[in-house]
């Protein structure tokens, strides 16, 4: 293919090296005239392992050329890739500039051309952003979206180190457009790497590079904090942090990512409270580990709040125990849901079918008479009269019994907090996060 690299910087010379080198020719775009000279050269423009020996090798080959004329490089080209910087102003937001006003010029060139034209935004952007600059191209262009040309969003997960490993082989390709054709265009750059080709809305795309860098900051910050407290007490860090990384089942895996209600039980709640009070015995600052319990509430409370703003008194729970498959209403976030609404004058009927009153036992018949004495009154074993009982339905537990049952009761409100497998979203139903 022909394709243009708009913005010679890191993102941008790695992505110019590496697709030359499976054959697409390539033109370099840049407002730095010494940018273009140093690609006109052979010479990357920045300090990244193998760039340089691809970089020449191509440019050899012919397959690499740069230039400061937009038009010129929109014309010979099928694909433009948007590569340039968005750095942050000093209050933190992002600034899209020249994001904008390589649109811009994108667009202006696009005036004289009939043929189809791709335009790839590769820089970290807000979401939204896709839309703006296929807005400004229109403006430009005089031609409409998806008719003359598309505007796909592809972020990049390049580490500086490792740019040329990391391009050729991703975790995942994300490609979010509106445009299938363009999407299978895009695509067919990417079919010969060992990773799959996810395609998803634009938004998502636009997103996920925030998501993933904001964990990797959280994943840095919890270990630091975690390797104070060690040093404190004379404890290998970096052994633990080994330990903790072969478990691939919970800790590095896809457990615990989806997003919902509150955690809960017998275990999470106390240990994170016990481990906080180490840091705190030791006189150590420990702002991430800290700040779990206060996040843990602020979704306790979102929960709470979808419930109220319905302005209804007849509430029905469908799922009392901290998850589901078992009885244990130690801590359980729905059980203080529960509580918190009885204190607000609601009258509540309860479901769940792994709670039975008269087994409970021990400390957990101690917890929830303390929280719900009455709890024999409020919960039954039949899920039809729970239903008729109430006027909006909270789902804590996704069992297979409560499938379509947005569905089948229209004049009930639900309120899901689990994602019930295989949803069908309604106008009568409402996700906590979603």
């Amino acid at each position: 293919m022909n394709i243009s690299i708009f913005g010679l910087g890191y993102v941008g010379c790695v992505s110019l090296a590496c697709l030359s080198e499976i054959g697409h020719n390539m033109v370099g775009v840049d407002v730095a005239t010494h940018k273009n000279q140093l690609i006109n050269q052979g010479k990357p423009t920045i300090i990244e392992k193998d760039v340089d020996t691809l970089l020449e090798r191509n440019w050899k080959a012919g397959r690499i050329v740069a230039t400061e004329n937009a038009r010129e490089a929109v014309l010979q080209t099928d694909i433009s890739i948007i590569c340039v910087g968005t750095p942050s102003d000093i209050n933190g937001h992002l600034n899209l500039e020249a994001v904008y006003q390589t649109a811009s010029r994108i667009g202006r060139s696009l005036k004289e051309k009939d043929k189809f034209h791709m335009i790839v935004i590769r820089s970290t952007v807000l979401p939204g952003s896709n839309k703006i600059v296929g807005d400004i191209i229109t403006k430009e262009s005089e031609k409409k979206r998806n008719e003359s040309f598309a505007v796909i969003s592809n972020p990049e997960f390049l580490r500086e180190g490792s740019a040329v490993q990391d391009f050729y082989n991703p975790s995942v390709t994300v490609i979010g457009t509106d445009n299938p054709k363009a999407s299978k265009t895009i695509a067919k750059i990417y079919e010969d790497f060992d990773a799959p080709i996810e395609e998803t809305s634009i938004e998502i795309a636009e997103l996920i590079k925030y998501v993933n860098n904001s964990f990797h900051a959280l994943k840095v910050s919890f270990a630091n904090e975690v390797g104070n407290i060690c040093k404190k007490m004379n404890i290998d860090s970096h052994e633990l942090m080994h330990l903790f990384c072969m478990d691939r089942q919970l800790n590095l895996s896809p457990y615990y990512f989806k997003p919902g209600f509150a955690f809960g039980g017998s275990c999470l709640p106390k240990d994170l409270k016990a481990f906080n009070t180490m840091a705190h015995d030791f006189y150590l600052e420990s702002p991430v580990l800290n700040s779990i319990l206060e996040s843990n509430k602020n979704q306790k409370d979102q929960g709470l709040k979808l419930v109220l703003e319905q302005n209804t008194k007849k509430v029905g729970i469908l799922g009392l125990s901290f998850k589901i498959g078992t009885d244990d209403l130690r801590h359980s976030p729905i059980v203080e849901l529960a509580e918190n609404l009885l204190g607000k004058g609601c009258s509540i009927k309860i479901y769940d079918k792994n709670v039975i009153v008269s087994k409970l036992s021990g400390t957990n018949k101690v917890y929830i008479d303390k929280h719900i004495p009455h709890l024999s009154d409020l919960i039954t074993d039949d899920l039809e009269k729970v239903i008729e009982a109430s006027e909006t339905i909270i789902i804590s537990h996704d069992e297979p019994e409560f499938k379509d049952i947005n569905t089948k009761y229209p004049d009930k409100h639900f309120i899901d907090l689990v994602k019930i497998k295989d949803v069908q979203k309604t106008e009568n139903y409402e996700g906590i996060c979603w």
